[in-house]
């Protein structure tokens, strides 16, 4: 009896799977495209493309402007980050062993978040992926806002949205494998309080659905389901990150997908291929490629441009292409659409001027999802919902919720804010209106006279260059981009007067380059290029092309606006910002705190920043500091070598690498004249959680025993990830030494690199770091002792080290210390142990003769020496003694591979 219950139940879920399969498959495999009426319907399988995702990254807040996200994206080193394909989600890689169970996934508005649900759930609807899994259940947060202050328990939740498993009483965690979706956490209206709200095991209790979610994302509910939600970045926060295995990153597409992309969404491979070199031609719209939802924009553009005629101005900057999707959307559904058609007497001006107020007061409020009484407040007639839609399709998206409460949103928030933009301008245009925050109305000083063009783009550049994250920027672009005379031509039908006048054009181009001399802001003086190009305007770009363009680097000839321009050319060319040599573009001699500080966008897209040889100081530490800070910055290698930062530089510098978002692995201060203090701003940037700094280097500073005791303090602290030390050259004596071992054998670290060249260690130093050499706990692979004032009274020391079973010591630098043969002797004792494990050997400069290399030739002949390699430059040898070691290159005993 027993038996045919668990047959009857297994059947059940099947059914209920098979339902379950059945729906989510006719609801996602097709997206619609253009006028739904008009047959826009496009199978989800025929035009998806890969997208590129990523393992790796925080939760940390990111509040830059989005399309400021995607061109950092588009600079970011290839190498950064694991791939994972969209079906693999939930897979871990070879080297984990962990499961993966709950997922987040960040991403900006249109980069593909949605569309990769709406794909691994497809696959999956059709047997194609992951069929392990016996459910899988897509949650919008957009939908589950409408269930605010509603008490209902996870199953009875679960049957509102999945009718077809009402049958299925209860989904046990031991007996069914079940994965939720939780699309859209920046659209989330619940609170989510996850210290607050209580705890909530069982499936049928009943509970706010703001406690199911928590507790459900806590593991609390179901803890044998897998999770994964998707996010904006400036929502990941709002979950703690220990609640994730993995956090993944929705790049958008790489350069292959663009086009892969390109050519299955246009049938017509010729111009598919027009398409694409267009495309490319225009930096501005290739960066913006990167998200998915502009390729579709483009193609909906370009395909009926470039498909009709071979003459007329194809679109080039992003108000272009957006004038013509518009046009486009907006045409009767019976009209063709002709690009040359510009007057159209069919413009729905209401319609139109009512969505520009929308997304205007909406952008201002920061939302991207509005309810009717959004619409109401701007004259939308929710009666009439079908024509707005049926004007605006996928401009402007009507979604039906549950209970049939409608949710409304632009298909972009790049196509919010181009609206909004249009509205400010129609606004100014038709009632000679600026109904921008912070405007200084002229006509209170000037009563008579009127309001001019120049006051509202003005007026436009100084709102964003006040905003701190740049929420402004793509929108002045769009006003600035409508106010040029040929964009209005396309425009007239909404416009009551046309605006022309060149002067007005002129004193734009004055007033934003005077702008990007003053900004403060590296990042808005490269959104005011930005501005110049929606202007056609590229002067000062072609300036610094020229400069860089020739052989002779005159020191006059850049300005501060000219390395702001250099920023720009870098961030939006195919330059490789892997590595980022500033000494390449600039003679070192008029590169200055200015200048860093211009060029900050541009260290923050690249891996590694070589500012050595700089004339820096303080000051640019500052800028670096925030470039650390940031969410987005991809700097791993920051190299200040041979500058001026000092102590009071290191501590800004300090203040960023203890910022949570800081990823910095790697920090080169050689010769910055750092001291004590300094090394007291490092220790607590080293002990920070998390801090990822794996490599220091010091070389050639004054920090002193004393400020080599601040370093190895820290250096056994969980929180320090240090696996290079280098303090050549840094005033260590002895008691540094002994400082420095005593802190190596409290709590072995994680170093394995130490580089104590050029310091009067003495021997006795030496033999003070050699008692913890052996220690079976330090993981030190590499010991550089150059020109440490030793003698051959170091070297029973080191043999014991060599001779230790425990001794993981693979590199050892003993150059320009005055061991003579009798030391060398000695060494070579420890080279014959079987338990040594030395693959490299330096002893140039140190007085070795003939019989120093007749004890070397036989220690490595012995068998089994593991040494690989051995440099004995600088020393006299002689011609036999030269032999000697020759022959040991030949002996089948000798690992030997190379001789200095």
């Amino acid at each position: 009896m027993e038996n045919d219950q668990v047959e009857r139940s297994n059947e059940l879920a099947q059914n209920c799977c098979r339902r379950t399969k059945a729906k989510l498959r006719k609801k996602f495999e097709r997206v619609f495209e253009g006028i739904d009426n008009q047959g826009g319907v496009t199978f989800l399988n025929k035009i998806y493309t890969d997208l590129y995702i990523t393992e790796g990254g925080g939760v940390e807040i990111n509040t830059e402007h989005e399309v400021r996200q995607v061109e950092t994206a588009f600079k970011r080193p290839a190498t950064s980050g694991t791939a994972i394909q969209c079906n693999d989600i939930f897979k871990p890689l070879p080297e984990q062993e962990k499961p993966i169970k709950t997922v987040l996934t960040k991403g900006v508005a249109g980069i593909g978040k949605t569309v990769s649900v709406q794909k691994f759930a497809l696959d999956w609807a059709e047997g194609k992926a992951n069929q392990d899994i016996h459910f899988v259940f897509p949650l919008p947060f957009r939908e589950l806002n409408l269930f605010k202050g509603l008490k209902c328990s996870l199953m009875d939740l679960l049957h509102r949205f999945f009718e077809e498993i009402k049958d299925l009483a209860v989904l046990t965690s031991c007996r069914h494998k079940v994965l939720f979706i939780l699309d859209g956490l920046d659209e989330c209206r619940l609170p989510l309080d996850f210290k607050n709200n209580d705890s909530c095991s069982d499936v049928t209790d009943s509970t706010s659905v703001d406690v199911l979610l928590t507790n459900l994302i806590k593991g609390n509910l179901l803890p044998s389901a897998l999770l994964w939600i998707t996010t904006r970045p400036a929502a990941a926060s709002q979950i703690p990150l220990e609640c994730f295995d993995r956090v993944t990153e929705v790049r958008g597409f790489n350069d292959p997908q663009k086009e892969e992309y390109f050519r299955k969404r246009i049938s017509d491979q010729n111009v598919a291929n027009r398409i694409l070199t267009h495309i490319k031609s225009s930096r501005s719209l290739f960066i913006m490629c990167h998200i998915p939802v502009f390729c579709w924009i483009s193609a909906t553009v370009l395909e009926r441009m470039l498909g009709e005629a071979e003459s007329g101005e194809i679109p080039k900057t992003l108000t272009q292409m957006y004038i013509h999707f518009l046009i486009f959307q907006t045409k009767q559904r019976t009209q063709k659409y002709d690009r040359h058609d510009g007057m159209d007497p069919h413009w729905n001006k209401d319609s139109i001027l009512s969505l520009g107020k929308l997304a205007f007061k909406q952008l201002r409020k920061g939302n991207l999802i509005f309810y009717e009484e959004d619409l109401r407040e701007c004259g939308i007639d929710i009666t009439e919902a079908s024509v707005y839609c049926g004007l605006c399709t996928e401009i402007f998206r009507e979604e039906s919720g549950l209970h049939q409460v409608k949710l409304f949103c632009f298909l972009h928030l790049s196509i919010q804010e181009f609206l909004a933009a249009l509205y400010v301008f129609l606004m100014f245009v038709n009632n000679n209106r600026i109904i921008l925050d912070h405007h200084r109305n002229t006509k209170m000083s000037v009563p008579f006279k009127p309001l001019q063009m120049t006051d509202l783009l003005k007026c436009a550049v100084n709102n964003a260059l006040a905003s701190k994250n740049g929420h402004l920027d793509l929108f002045l672009r769009f006003l600035l981009g409508i106010s040029e005379e040929s964009n209005q031509t396309f425009l007239q039908g909404l416009l009551t007067q046309e605006q022309s006048d060149p002067q007005t054009r002129e004193e734009m181009l004055h007033y934003i380059k005077k702008k990007i001399k003053d900004c403060p802001s590296p990042d808005r003086s490269i959104n005011l290029f930005h501005c110049l190009n929606e202007l056609h305007d590229h002067s000062l770009v072609e300036e610094v092309e020229s400069f860089l363009s020739s052989e002779n680097l005159n020191e006059t000839e850049l300005s501060p606006t000219h390395w702001s321009a250099l920023a720009f050319i870098l961030l939006t060319s195919e330059e490789d910002l892997d590595v980022f040599d500033l000494m390449k573009f600039l003679n070192p001699n008029v590169i200055s705190d200015e200048t860093v500080l211009r060029l900050l966008p541009v260290i923050k897209a690249s891996k590694t920043a070589m500012l050595k040889f700089c004339n820096v100081s303080e000051k640019s530490c500052v800028g670096l500091a925030s470039v650390l800070s940031s969410a987005s910055s991809t700097l791993r290698e920051l190299v200040l070598s041979s500058t001026k930062i000092r102590d009071s530089g290191l501590r800004h510098l300090c203040a960023g690498l203890n910022n949570p978002c800081c990823k910095l692995e790697i920090l080169k201060l050689f010769d910055c004249e750092i001291k004590e203090e300094g090394c007291t701003a490092l220790a607590s940037a080293l002990s920070s959680n998390p801090s990822l700094l794996r490599e220091l280097d010091l070389t050639y500073n004054n920090p002193g025993d004393s400020g080599v005791k601040l370093i190895s303090d820290v250096l056994p602290k969980p929180h320090c990830t240090l696996q290079t030390l280098n303090v050549s050259d840094c005033g260590i004596t002895e008691d540094g030494c002994a400082i420095l071992a005593s802190a190596l054998n409290l709590n072995p670290s994680h170093l394995r690199v130490l580089d104590l060249s050029f310091n009067n260690l003495g021997d006795s130093g030496v033999k003070e770091l050699s008692t913890v050499l052996g220690n079976p706990q330090l993981k030190l692979e590499t010991l550089r002792l150059n020109k440490c004032s030793l003698t051959k009274n170091s070297c029973p020391a080191l043999v014991s080290v060599l001779s230790s079973d425990h001794s993981n010591l693979r590199v050892l630098d003993l150059s320009a210390n005055a061991l003579q043969d009798s030391g060398v002797k000695i060494l070579s004792v420890g080279l014959w142990n079987p338990l040594s494990k030395l693959h490299m050997l330096r002893l140039t400069y140190c007085g070795v003769t003939k019989e120093g290399c007749t004890a070397l030739a036989s220690a490595l002949s012995s068998n089994p020496s593991p040494l690989k390699e051995l440099d004995i430059r600088g020393n006299k040898p002689g011609l036999p003694g030269v032999k000697q070691l020759s022959a040991v290159l030949h002996d089948p005993y000798s690992k030997l591979e190379r001789l200095e």
